[in-house]
């Protein structure tokens, strides 16, 4: 079978630019990235972070032929009124960062392509209020507001009170079924403003001696997103149950592995994450100190700790400091 001299002409300059490309490689430097969010490993890459240190391991393949990338948390915002976002797990993007010398809740904004607002907002921010070096910045993937599911809320009197639309706060939170949000959810809502009550800092007032401690290791990190302190210790160390309650969740996420989360009688919720197994079902009665898995490093996990939060309340373990051994 003989070729035409262009399909021959075509498979020869293909050929010569695969070549220049592997013997010259385009810098980094010469990419833009300021239009998308890139991802590699879950890893998140804000758009607007002009000191990100990019290489071409940043870049994720599909089949080999195309770039895994996301719209910039700016953009998406902007067009909240007509598109929603879907088949991306913002949830997974909320991180912590630690403020530097020098950063400033503008600045912060601007680096992270999201509004000042959403930043005071989410970390109970006032005008007044000045960052500190080593201070530690809860930092959502797009603009807008958390929101912490009280008792008897439902999705459509949450999506009134921020003026959004249930559509977009499902998609923006993974969540398939209306049904499926539960009190003690904390829920990303794209393009939210602050409500009058600031809902997300409510904190009830519970005795020290209502929970127990859930395990035994040592404290790793402080408080963290959502009110969370992590007590690192080798894998397969017995988690139980801080009170009595009601498993709400039981199952794994991207973000939190194996991960469970129990209803008290008194509202509050609490959440425990990176288990490496789960001894209890959605639905369960616990006692308080039953065992219900054991410690891992499953989802978004550098070692074996358990990740536990607190759900409106104050986290019992956060008077200890970084360092300290805990005994169950």
């Amino acid at each position: 079978m003989h070729l035409s001299k262009r399909v021959v002409g075509a498979f020869l300059t293909l050929a010569i630019g695969l070549l220049i490309t592997a013997v010259w490689p385009v810098s980094p430097s010469e990419l833009v990235f300021d239009q998308y969010e890139l991802s590699s490993s879950s890893e998140f890459i804000p758009a607007l972070d002009k000191t990100a240190s990019f290489d071409f391991s940043h870049l994720s393949l599909i089949e080999q032929s195309s770039l895994q990338v996301y719209t910039s948390p700016s953009v998406t915002s902007q067009a909240l009124g007509t598109v929603v976002a879907g088949g991306y797990d913002y949830q997974s993007q909320i991180f912590n960062y630690v403020v530097q010398s020098g950063d400033t809740v503008s600045g912060l904004a601007e680096r992270f392509g999201i509004s000042a607002d959403t930043i005071s907002w989410a970390n109970d921010l006032n005008r007044n209020n000045t960052l500190k070096e080593g201070d530690s910045l809860i930092i959502l993937p797009v603009s807008g507001a958390l929101h912490l599911v009280g008792k008897n809320e439902t999705l459509s009197h949450i999506a009134r009170a921020y003026k959004v639309s249930e559509a977009a706060i499902l998609s923006f939170n993974q969540i398939s079924d209306a049904n499926e949000i539960y009190i003690g959810d904390v829920l990303i809502i794209p393009g939210g403003k602050q409500l009058t009550t600031p809902q997300i800092s409510t904190q009830s007032t519970v005795a020290s001696s209502y929970f127990i401690r859930p395990t035994s290791g040592r404290i790793t990190q402080g408080l963290h997103h959502y009110n969370a302190i992590d007590i690192a210790n080798q894998c397969g160390t017995p988690i139980y149950a801080a009170a009595a309650g009601t498993v709400q969740r039981a199952g794994y996420i991207s973000i939190g592995g194996n991960r469970v989360q129990i209803l008290h009688p008194n509202g509050v919720v609490t959440y425990y994450g990176h288990l490496s197994e789960i001894w209890v079902k959605a639905g369960q009665s616990v006692a308080q100190g039953q065992q219900i898995g054991r410690m891992g490093t499953t989802g978004r996990s550098t070692g074996c700790h358990l990740h536990f939060d607190v759900r409106g309340a104050t986290n019992p373990l956060a008077r200890y400091s970084v360092g300290t051994y805990l005994s169950f």
